[in-house]
């Protein structure tokens, strides 16, 4: 696939950080040029099947048929909340402190506070900030994406009791490109000289 765009794509997940192996990759293989391509959680696993992508920094879960997947690591999940919530007040929280919340956006996990939950139109996570930052309700987000909206008039608090999200790279089973072999050495910290690398 690289080679026939010229140069290797690598999307990643809003909130991913994929500089680092970037950097490695521009300093060791200058000569071969990365894309870093922004992604919407939405799109994906789409653009890696559809081949636009050679690789994929993407938050699981995914559906893995016919995909490799490393996963990288895993972002705690953060209540965020205007900065006047009474629960600013506590250094984190547990779904049971937030059960009597107004959950903005639905939580991956399914959970709902105990209390009677309002029918929020549909609104990115930027908009669901603003809802928040205005003083109602509380939106759940890994810590990434908490701090790629951060704003003066809300903070967040992590959630214990929710299981954290994982970040993983993937690519399609039948990608052989020798490219995708050098940027998996990389995200796995394998040197230079490294045989596999």
């Amino acid at each position: 696939m690289s080679e026939a765009f010229g140069h290797f794509r690598v999307g990643f997940v809003t909130g991913a950080t994929p500089d680092k192996w970037a950097g490695t990759w521009r300093s060791r293989f200058s000569r071969d040029p990365l894309e870093l391509v922004p992604l919407t959680e939405e799109e994906q696993e789409l653009r890696v099947r559809a081949g636009t992508l050679d690789m994929a920094i993407v938050r699981l879960p995914i559906d893995r048929d016919g995909l490799h997947c490393i996963p990288l690591y895993d972002e705690l999940p953060v209540a965020v909340m205007g900065a006047e919530h009474l629960l600013t007040l506590a250094e984190e929280v547990t779904t049971s402190d937030l059960a009597d919340e107004q959950l903005v956006l639905p939580h991956p996990s399914g959970w709902t506070p105990d209390a009677e939950q309002l029918e929020w139109p549909a609104m990115s996570v930027k908009d669901a900030v603003e809802v928040v930052a205005s003083g109602t309700g509380v939106v759940i987000v890994p810590m990434s994406i908490a701090r790629l909206h951060h704003r003066k008039d809300v903070t967040y608090r992590v959630v214990t009791d929710l299981p954290p999200t994982t970040v993983g790279l993937t690519w399609l089973i039948d990608n052989e490109d020798p490219w995708v072999q050098r940027f998996i050495g990389i995200v796995r910290g394998r040197t230079e000289r490294s045989s596999r690398g």
